[in-house]
């Protein structure tokens, strides 16, 4: 282990350095997080199926059977809506954990040094284990369906990476911010639900006038979900290349300016904590 030596300038200069020295804290801190929601625990798995499972047969009924809106191409209705929450939960637990994390490791934040990001991203993985246990029930779904992937499925990696990018930005950015002001968390809630109506969960994006594209593009989560719709229903549904450029360069920014602030205050959070 190497020997850390703490004077004026080091942290902004050896700042990355230092991240990766740290990563066996990292390892801890992601693995404790899993062991506390799972272990000598029934509710946190089953919670991880229940949640998308109920959510998807709701959405199912009002958008496909009554509304009756569209699915994309042939896939079946109640397949595009779980492959569309897929990475919606998956943003929406990462913003979740990772926003509260700071708060709930101040006595870590208030007496080791260590750069701080490492507590929102280690918060991070727990959300990737239940992204797992819920891809799982999407292929029994598929399954039951009798539709399966092509090879697009190849891809889904890129867009699992491009999802936890567009949730940890906004998360470091709202972890920071509650340090300082703790109603914060009160407004997190509120961002997620409002999210998950104006972004293309419940229903397709085909569905959005040709006018709108653009502007609904904005969302980031148009460019992930479409993606993933994309790898796993086959192809049937398309994306639309000028809005899922549009969302790729919303998602670069929020991460940029999220690391950016996060670094900026991080000094301060032992203090405020």
């Amino acid at each position: 282990m190497p020997r850390l030596v703490l004077e004026p300038g080091r942290a902004d200069a050896q700042y990355w350095r230092d991240l990766w020295h740290y990563r066996e804290l990292f390892a801890i801190l992601a693995w404790r997080d899993i062991a506390v929601r799972y272990k000598q625990t029934v509710i946190g798995v089953a919670w991880a199926v229940i949640r998308p499972l109920l959510t998807m047969i709701v959405f199912t009924v009002i958008f496909g059977r009554v509304a009756q809106l569209p699915s994309d191409g042939e896939a079946p209705y109640a397949a595009m809506v779980f492959a569309g929450m897929l990475p919606w939960f998956l943003f929406s637990t990462i913003l979740g954990e990772s926003s509260n994390s700071l708060l709930s490791n101040s006595a870590l934040v208030g007496k080791v040094y260590f750069p701080r990001l490492v507590i929102p991203s280690a918060a991070a993985v727990v959300s990737l284990v239940d992204f797992a246990i819920s891809f799982v029930l999407m292929l029994l779904l598929m399954l039951w369906f009798w539709f399966f992937p092509d090879w697009r499925l190849l891809l889904l990696p890129f867009f699992v990476v491009l999802a936890v990018a567009a949730s940890l930005g906004p998360a470091l950015l709202l972890s920071a911010l509650n340090v300082k002001y703790r109603d914060f968390r009160y407004i997190i809630p509120f961002i997620v639900q409002f999210g998950l109506y104006v972004s293309p969960v419940g229903f397709s994006s085909a569905n959005i006038p040709e006018g709108w594209r653009l502007l609904y593009g904005l969302n980031p989560m148009v460019g992930v979900i479409d993606g993933f719709r994309w790898c796993l229903l086959g192809g049937e549904a398309a994306i639309h290349l000028p809005s899922f450029a549009l969302s790729l360069g919303v998602i670069a920014f929020f991460l940029w300016y999220g690391i950016r602030f996060f670094r900026r205050t991080e000094r301060a959070f032992a203090d405020l904590i």
